[in-house]
C-alpha cells in the first residue's frame, strides 16, 4: 500500500521538479532557453608576444605566445619546425624543440622529430585574450607553499 502512495506521488512531482530543475541549471548558457540554440561568442584575439608563459604545473607543455593562424602543421610539412628545429632555432631567436621530442617510444635518439611529437599543437596551445567564463581561485603549489609553516595551518 505504502508502495503504491509513493509511486503515485512520484509520478505527480517528477515532472514539475524537472522543470525547476532545468531553469535553475542553465550554467553558462545563461538566460537562453535548451530548446533554442544560442548566437556563438566572438572570438577573442590570440595573444602575440615574444614573451614565454610561467607554467602552472611542473610537466606541463610551455604554452605557444605567438598566432599560429595558418600555420600547416600536418602529414606533408610542419611550420613551427621552421623555426624551432635544431638547425634554425640560433637564426630564429626560437626556443628549440626539447630533446624529449627526438626519441622513440622505447627512449631511443632519433635523428629528427619523432612521428608522436610531430604534431605541436595536440600538446601546445596558443593562448587567447578572454575572460574566464566562471570565477576561479586555482592558485599554484609554489604560492600555496609558503604560506604556512609544516604543522601550522594556512
Amino acid at each position: 500500500m505504502i508502495r503504491k502512495i509513493a509511486m503515485i506521488a512520484i509520478l505527480f512531482i517528477a515532472p514539475g521538479s524537472t522543470a525547476l530543475l532545468a531553469q535553475a541549471s542553465l550554467g553558462l548558457r545563461g538566460p537562453i532557453p535548451f530548446e533554442q540554440e544560442a548566437a556563438p561568442p566572438r572570438m577573442a584575439p590570440m595573444r602575440n608576444t615574444a614573451e614565454r608563459e610561467i607554467r602552472n604545473y611542473p610537466e606541463q607543455p610551455p604554452l605557444i605566445p605567438h598566432a599560429i593562424e595558418g600555420y600547416q602543421v600536418d602529414l606533408n610539412g610542419n611550420k613551427c619546425l621552421s623555426c624551432h628545429a635544431r638547425s634554425r632555432a640560433a637564426e630564429s631567436q626560437a626556443p628549440m624543440l626539447s630533446i624529449t621530442h627526438f626519441m622513440d617510444r622505447e627512449g631511443q635518439f632519433l635523428a629528427s622529430v619523432s612521428p608522436r611529437r610531430f604534431f605541436c599543437t595536440q600538446c601546445h596551445v596558443p593562448q587567447y585574450e578572454s575572460k574566464a567564463p566562471i570565477d576561479n581561485d586555482f592558485v599554484d603549489i609554489d604560492s600555496l607553499l609558503p604560506r604556512a609553516a609544516p604543522g601550522e595551518k594556512p
